[in-house]
C-alpha cells in the first residue's frame, strides 16, 4: 500500500468513528426526548379508548355509533391543518414549532377533566386535532434532517418504540389513574384526563429549551461531528436534487405521493381501528374472566403491544442488516389483515390476545419502516408538505376506522364484519406497495444495498 492509498484508508477510518459517534449521539440525546413527546401525544389521543369503558359512555349516554364519531372527529381538525402547520415547522424552525404544538394540546387535553355532554367531548376532540396538527410529521421530518438515510430506519424504529409503549405503559397507568376515583370529586376517567393531559405542557416548555433545530447548534456535538453530520445532509440534499427536484407544487401532483398516502391510509385504519376497540373488547372478557378491574384490564390491553414492541425491534434489525426490500413492509401488512378478523372467531381470551398480538406486530413492523420512503425523494419544503400530506391521508382512516367500526358494530351486532374492512384495506395496501415498486417508483439507498436498487 502506498503513502496516498494509506492517507485514504486513514481518512475513510477517520470518517467511519466520525459517524459512529455522531449518529449514536443524535439516538441519545434527541430520539428518546422526541419519543417521549411521541409517548405523550399518543397517550392523549387515544386516551378516550380508555375512558369509554370505565364510566364515560355511561356518563355520557353514548352508543358504540357516538364513541366513534367522538374517536374519529379528532382527526377533521388534525387534517384541516396538518400540511400548513408543517410547513410552518419548516419556515419557523422545528424546536419552536413543535413547542407550541405541545403546549396548546395539552391545555386542550386538560380541558376534557371536566366535559359535561357528548357534545362538548366531540368540540373537543376536535380542538384537540386542531392544535396537535403536524406534530407527527413534524417529528419525521425534525429527525430526518439529523440523520443520513442509511441510519434512519433504526432512528425511527427507536422513534416509533414509543407508539406501542403507549399502550404497554400508557393502559396500565390508565386503568391506576381510573381507580383513583373520587379524588377531588372526580370520576375515574376524569382523574385519568387531567394526569395524561398535564405532562403535554410541561414537556412543550422543555422542548423550546432543549432540542436544536440543526447540526450547528448542538453544542453536544464536537465541532468535527458537527461537520461530518452537516456534510453527509448536505450531500444527500444535493444528490436528491440532482436526480430529482420536486417543488412543494409538483409535490402535490406526485403520483407517488398520493399512492403511498393511500399505502399508509390501510395500515392507519388498522392501527386506530385496534387502539380505539381492545379496551372495549378486554372489558368482554368479563364473561370468562370475572370481575375486570380498570388495572387488569389496562394490563390485558398491554400485552399486544409489549410483543409489538419486541416484534418491531426485531424487524428493525433486519432490515438494517439486509437493506429495506419490499417484503418488509408487505408481508406484515398482509399477516396483520388476516390476522385482525381472525381474532372475532374465538371466545377464548388467551387465544384471542395471542391473535392480536400478531395483528399489533404486523402494524409495528410495517410503519417505521414506511416513513423512510418519502424522504428519499422529497426534500425541503417538498418534504415537509409530502410527510404532511402522507399523514393527512393516512389520518383520514383515523376518523373512518373509529366512526366506520362503531357505526358497523350497531348495524351487525359485533365487530367480525367491521374487522374485516379493516383487515382489507391493510391487504390492500401491501397490494398497492407491490404494484409501486414493479414500477420501480420506489427505491432505496440503504448502506446495504446499492444506491438507487429498487425495493425488491
Amino acid at each position: 500500500m502506498d503513502s496516498a492509498q494509506a492517507a485514504a484508508a486513514a481518512h475513510r477510518s477517520e470518517a467511519d468513528v466520525l459517524e459512529r459517534s455522531a449518529v449514536r449521539k443524535v439516538s441519545f440525546r434527541l430520539v428518546p426526548f422526541v419519543a417521549l413527546m411521541f409517548f405523550i401525544n399518543y397517550l392523549d389521543r387515544t386516551a378516550i379508548s380508555f375512558a369509554a369503558p370505565n364510566g364515560m359512555r355511561t356518563d355520557l349516554a353514548m352508543t358504540a355509533a357516538q364513541f366513534g364519531f367522538a374517536s374519529g372527529v379528532f382527526f377533521i381538525g388534525y387534517i384541516i391543518l396538518e400540511i400548513p402547520s408543517n410547513l410552518a415547522l419548516h419556515r419557523f424552525g422545528a424546536r419552536k414549532w413543535l413547542a407550541r404544538i405541545m403546549v396548546s394540546w395539552g391545555v386542550v387535553a386538560v380541558l376534557f377533566t371536566w366535559v359535561q355532554t357528548t357534545g362538548q367531548l366531540y368540540w373537543l376532540r376536535f380542538f384537540l386535532g386542531v392544535m396537535e396538527a403536524g406534530f407527527f410529521p413534524g417529528a419525521i421530518l425534525f429527525l430526518s434532517m439529523w440523520v443520513p438515510a442509511k441510519h434512519r430506519p433504526r432512528v425511527l424504529m427507536l422513534f416509533y418504540l414509543a407508539q406501542p409503549l403507549t399502550t404497554a405503559i400508557g393502559a396500565p397507568l390508565a386503568g391506576a389513574l381510573i381507580q383513583l376515583h373520587g379524588l377531588w370529586g372526580l370520576e375515574g376517567w376524569r382523574v385519568m384526563y387531567l394526569f395524561v393531559g398535564a405532562p403535554a405542557i410541561l414537556v412543550g416548555v422543555l422542548c423550546w429549551f432543549y432540542l436544536k433545530d440543526k447540526p450547528r447548534d448542538a453544542a453536544w456535538l464536537t465541532p468535527a461531528e458537527q461537520d461530518w453530520l452537516t456534510g453527509a445532509l448536505a450531500s444527500e440534499e444535493r444528490a436528491k436534487e440532482e436526480t430529482e427536484r420536486i417543488g412543494v407544487r409538483q409535490m402535490f401532483a406526485s403520483g407517488r405521493v398520493w399512492v403511498l398516502s393511500f399505502v399508509y391510509f390501510g395500515f392507519i385504519y388498522g392501527l386506530y381501528a385496534l387502539g380505539f376497540f381492545l379496551p372495549t373488547i378486554v372489558a368482554g372478557f368479563k364473561a370468562q374472566l370475572g370481575e375486570m378491574t380498570p388495572s387488569l384490564q389496562g394490563l390485558i390491553t398491554a400485552v399486544p403491544y409489549v410483543i409489538a414492541a419486541v416484534v418491531m425491534y426485531l424487524w428493525s434489525r433486519d432490515v438494517q442488516s439486509r437493506g429495506l426490500r419490499t417484503w418488509h413492509i408487505v408481508v406484515p401488512a398482509v399477516v396483520g389483515g388476516i390476522s385482525i378478523p381472525l381474532a372475532l372467531f374465538t371466545s377464548h381470551p388467551v387465544l384471542t390476545i395471542a391473535i392480536v398480538s400478531v395483528t399489533a406486530s404486523s402494524i409495528f413492523a410495517v410503519l417505521p419502516n414506511f416513513w423512510t420512503l418519502p424522504t428519499k425523494f422529497l426534500t425541503g419544503a417538498a418534504a415537509a408538505g409530502g410527510v404532511a400530506l402522507i399523514n393527512t391521508i393516512g389520518n383520514l382512516a383515523g376518523f373512518s376506522a373509529g366512526y366506520i367500526t362503531g357505526w358497523v358494530h350497531d348495524l351487525t351486532n359485533g365487530y367480525l364484519v367491521p374487522m374485516m374492512v379493516v383487515g382489507g384495506f391493510m391487504i390492500l395496501s401491501g397490494i398497492l406497495l407491490v404494484l409501486l415498486a414493479s414500477r420501480g417508483s420506489v427505491t432505496t439507498t440503504d448502506a446495504d444495498a446499492p444506491a438507487g436498487k429498487v425495493l425488491a
